[in-house]
């Protein structure tokens, strides 16, 4: 607060938020940071680091596409802001024209660039990965769900790898007590409401949604059965695409406004226009819903599901942060 003169124009709430980080981990002396961009990554507020130990692009699908530029390759130039000369990357699977502007980046920085293969899963909640620089078998435990964790995984693996290489002092023992104890609440995590199991999951773009259908599918519970979806997206997502990832016919749609108050500039999209076009793009929608909020939702989604029946709470973090906060779920 007293950083910010009165008479400047005020930095953004993010802004604020990161230049507190920045200073909290200078105050705490942290041995490494873990910073993971706000929007992009060129003009992110994050990117004022000028020597990473190493930089990291999971993954780049069509978000924020009013900000970073209508294609894919627009949206990579921008993620690939955070390379910087000389500094080791480590990039995910991407669409072949991201890929070709972030490994025209790294080349023109002389960034060594490593693509790691996804884990492979050995047993439930095991996986195996071979290191890269010596293809040797690492075998840990991966509490997180879905085949997407395979990938992540293996790239967090890489980037310990290249610490190691640079001198860190970090044992495959520590590595593995790690990963043991990762947690990603909101991201494929199980709990129940009114004794019915609901599945909680950001899925706010596309990429997200089409991991999200992927998991589903693989579920012994659904096995052809209809989904039934609460969701609620802001008004800039790409609905079109999260839509066609996730509906099927013979699913069921719960519609809810997310609440907006504490997020400044963001609008909850027009749920009328939202049903319309899930209807458009799913006709044999068996049901389309509106509501006023969250809990009537849910209530309308377990009134007439079995305990069977698999319901899905998605389409924005905010909204699964929502349900988290409103205590009335229980974690499994």
């Amino acid at each position: 607060q007293a950083a910010i003169r009165a008479e400047d124009e005020s930095a953004t709430q993010f802004e604020v938020i990161t230049a507190a980080a920045w200073l909290y981990f200078a105050q705490q002396q942290v041995d490494v940071a873990v910073v993971e961009v706000g929007l992009g990554g060129r003009l992110d507020a994050t990117n004022v680091c000028l020597q990473p130990l190493v930089t990291i692009i999971t993954s780049i699908s069509r978000e924020h596409w009013q900000q970073l530029g209508p294609t894919l390759a627009d949206i990579a130039r921008e993620k690939a802001g955070i390379l910087k000369p000389g500094c080791a990357v480590v990039v995910g699977p991407l669409p072949p024209e991201a890929e070709k502007v972030v490994r025209s980046r790294a080349l023109e920085l002389q960034c060594p660039i490593f693509t790691p293969q996804p884990a492979g899963e050995i047993a439930s909640g095991w996986a195996e990965c071979k290191t890269i620089q010596n293809s040797k078998l690492i075998k840990y435990p991966l509490p997180l769900v879905g085949q997407i964790q395979l990938t992540n995984s293996a790239l967090a693996l890489a980037a310990l790898e290249i610490l190691q290489q640079q001198g860190w002092q970090i044992s495959e023992e520590a590595i593995i007590n790690g990963m043991a104890k990762t947690k990603w609440p909101g991201r494929m995590q199980w709990t129940t409401w009114k004794n019915h199991k609901l599945l909680l999951d950001g899925a706010h773009n596309t990429a997200a949604a089409q991991v999200l259908r992927q998991y589903v599918d693989s579920l012994d519970v659904v096995n052809h059965k209809p989904v039934n979806w609460v969701m609620g997206m802001f008004s800039d997502k790409d609905h079109t695409d999260i839509f066609a990832a996730l509906l099927r016919p013979g699913d069921r749609l719960f519609l809810v406004p997310i609440p907006v108050e504490p997020w400044p500039g963001r609008t909850s999209a027009n749920l009328q226009e939202l049903a319309n076009l899930a209807y458009s793009l799913c006709p044999e929608l068996s049901d389309r819903q509106i509501h006023p909020d969250l809990f009537t939702a849910l209530e309308a989604a377990t009134s007439t599901a079995t305990t069977d029946d698999l319901i899905v709470l998605c389409g924005s973090l905010y909204l699964v942060g929502d349900f988290l906060q409103m205590g009335i779920g229980n974690r499994e």
